[in-house]
């Protein structure tokens, strides 16, 4: 048990934990001392008289016409704040502790009903704009930072950020900042729906699976990123999900090895569910083959249709553009070209994002069938069943990971695509890019990936094909060294030498679709920027 001292000093209600009792004040350790400019309780005192003390300490108050109060200590913060609540004479909040300001804390300051003013050491960007929502004024000390590599992975700078959050990526093991900060997002999202995990972790995924319980958080889904194929971890994914889809409708998603699958999928499967199988099989295969020519060719015509729409916006908008470059020419207007496409938004891309708002860019592949603008959303998985105009279709459209940042691009922008291998939309054409005679051609090597601000060239420096990981979509780098090992290993990968310098300040650019029929297997392309 601790007492907490209240005292008078300067027109200041001044208020710290005394973990050390004066040999004076042993005696009294099981009770509570009352003086003109000091008051000294014990917590739990405190604790169990809430409204006693609020209505004493109030008195004292407006006895002394006081109006700022100041917490030394971090830890009993929320106990003063919500004992003193309501005391509308209290406008001014002074946070002496070299600690950074939380959800809680935060929420404790604004049911006060009656502070103004915050002094305090830090806050996230986050909660100070919560304040900032309620007229609070906030007053830092030093300069406010990402704390958690979970608030950053998933870039949460602002309230709204947190809000309307659809999916989030955990990075296992989580630290105690970043569980704390998982947490707090919870408190204010509204909107959660999926979940990224990069591997398996058995306590880590117990205890996210607990926090959302306590939340009554339900319906969300669990995507797993990792080939696993030990039994025993799989049987355990089992009966969690079997658990959670029945009480909390959490259900997870895995990523099974091919080894597991090869070696686990005949015995799975009962003689004569085979034998009905192979039977449906003979019967229906001739009309499936005319259904899958009818899907390949209706979907080429659906995105030539798209294609058709977008060539038009532009082009309009081109006329219309060189409409006004004449009149700008008649009437000798100065106009930067550089600060124009530096910092504005450019005209054929005006019209895109007309059409859809979620344009970032345009990829272009030499000898391929690639030229399409480049979409972007809160997760990574509505433009894989929807096309350009926001249409329900398996086609999808080439999309940029959520996690990229379409302004001043990450370290390595990451781009994804189906492969329609047999109508050859979307990345359906970049199979021929394993071919040698389309990668030693020195002009398909550059790779022509433009945003609404800015063209930019990029040069291939590495083609690889590979079972289906996530080891290379990573989009960020917390130090150069984890950048230099990325690098290195993706160069390792490739069926052939490029020969192209990768610098640690460089930026780079993937691009990631199925390989052929095979959805296991990934066809990756790695460019560096060399061009803008």
């Amino acid at each position: 048990m601790s007492k907490i001292l209240f005292q008078i000093k300067n027109n200041k209600l001044i208020v710290e934990e005394r973990k050390r009792i004066k040999s004076q004040e042993k005696s009294l350790i099981n009770t509570n001392i009352i003086s003109r400019d000091e008051l000294l309780f014990s917590d739990d005192y405190i604790s169990e008289n809430p409204k006693l003390i609020n209505n004493f300490i109030k008195e004292i108050i407006i006895n002394y016409h006081l109006d700022t109060l100041v917490i030394k200590n971090f830890n009993i913060t929320i106990l003063i704040l919500d004992v003193l609540k309501n005391i509308s004479e209290i406008k001014n909040l002074y946070l002496l502790d070299e600690e950074i300001v939380n959800y809680n804390i935060c929420k404790a300051i604004i049911n006060s009903n009656s502070i103004n003013f915050v002094s305090l050491y830090n806050i996230p960007t986050f909660l100070l704009e919560l304040l900032d929502k309620e007229q609070i004024k906030v007053q830092s000390r030093a300069e406010i930072l990402f704390e958690s590599n979970f608030m950053k992975n998933n870039m949460l700078e602002n309230f709204s950020s947190l809000y309307y959050k659809t999916s989030i990526y955990l990075n296992f093991p989580l630290s105690k900042k970043d569980e704390e900060d998982f947490i707090t997002f919870l408190n204010i999202n509204k909107y959660l729906k999926a979940i990224y995990i990069n591997k398996l972790n058995k306590n880590d995924l117990e205890n996210v699976i607990d926090i959302l319980d306590s939340f009554k958080i339900k319906n969300i889904k669990i995507w797993i990123e990792q080939n696993i194929n030990d039994i025993e971890l799989i049987d355990y994914l089992k009966k969690l999900n079997r658990k959670n889809a029945k009480t909390n409708g959490i259900k997870f998603k895995i990523d099974y090895s091919d080894e597991y699958l090869a070696s686990n999928l005949m015995s799975q499967i009962h003689i004569s569910t085979i034998k009905t199988c192979i039977f449906i099989s003979l019967f229906l295969v001739s009309s499936i083959v005319l259904y899958v020519f009818y899907l390949n060719y209706s979907s080429m015509k659906k995105v030539e249709a798209i294609q058709d729409d977008i060539n038009k916006v532009i082009a309009a908008k081109k006329e219309d553009k060189d409409e006004e470059d004449d009149i700008t020419q008649n009437d000798n207007l100065n106009v930067n070209p550089e600060v124009y496409d530096n910092k504005v938004i450019r005209d054929e891309y005006k019209a895109l994002l007309e059409m859809n708002p979620d344009t970032v860019g345009w990829l272009k592949v030499n000898n391929t069938e690639v030229d399409y603008p480049v979409v972007q959303t809160k997760d990574n998985d509505y433009y894989l069943k929807h096309n350009f105009k926001n249409e329900k279709d398996y086609n999808g459209w080439i999309f940029m990971d959520y996690r990229a940042n379409a302004i001043t691009l990450s370290k390595n922008t990451i781009i994804f695509g189906h492969n329609m291998y047999y109508s050859g939309v979307m990345f359906g054409t970049l199979y021929k890019v394993k071919h040698a005679s389309w990668y030693k051609n020195k002009e398909n090597q550059i790779i022509e990936f433009d945003t609404v601000y800015n063209d930019y060239k990029w040069q291939i420096f590495s083609i690889y094909v590979i079972p289906n990981t996530n080891d290379y979509l990573i989009a960020n780098f917390s130090t150069d060294e984890k950048f230099q090992s990325y690098i290195d290993m993706v160069i390792d990968r490739s069926f052939y030498d490029f020969n192209i310098p990768v610098a640690l300040d460089d930026k780079i650019l993937t691009l990631s679709t199925c390989s052929g029929n095979n959805a296991s297997n990934r066809l990756v392309i790695h460019a560096v920027l060399i061009e803008d």
